[in-house]
């Protein structure tokens, strides 16, 4: 097995007490360990789209917000079952960023999952700075194994 650790940031239902948190706490995805809040060093656009209320960040930097988020170190298992979960490359896009820890304010580079294709209309829907399926937009997210095309969301 290997011993080969990545850091993954995550700002969406992966965090703590959201929808798929069970995902990287689950010990047969692989080992995990939670390193703390972050925040990205660019800005990107999250929005809730999607008849299942799923959170989208859009590679398109410079837009929208700092993303709040969890940086995780995880073994190669569990990135495996990560980029199952999100469907790289075919859905999401795995790549490098720079986050800022809130707590020591040292910068890191992350592992991010990225929409890379979206609808344009998608970049005039509310933008999120730390996304929460319980709060007050009123889309709370919807569990699916329907992971369609990029173009088939809903907006």
């Amino acid at each position: 097995m290997s011993q080969k650790r990545f850091l993954v940031f995550v700002y969406g239902t992966l965090k703590k007490g959201e929808p798929n948190h069970h995902w990287l706490s689950s010990p047969e995805n692989g080992v995990q360990q939670f390193k703390g809040q972050a925040i990205t060093v660019n800005q990107f656009p999250l929005v809730i789209a999607s008849r299942y209320n799923i959170p989208y960040l859009m590679d398109k930097a410079g837009v929208g917000n700092k993303i709040m988020g969890e940086i995780y170190e995880v073994d190669e298992k569990m990135l495996e079952k990560l980029d199952e979960l999100e469907d790289h490359p075919r859905y999401y896009e795995r790549r490098i960023e720079k986050v800022t820890k809130v707590d020591t304010k040292e910068e890191m580079s992350c592992w991010i999952y990225l929409l890379k294709k979206y609808k344009e209309e998608m970049l005039s829907l509310p933008m999120l700075s730390n996304y929460k399926s319980e709060d007050d937009h009123g889309r709370p997210y919807v569990p699916s194994d329907d992971i369609s095309d990029p173009e088939d969301i809903d907006v």
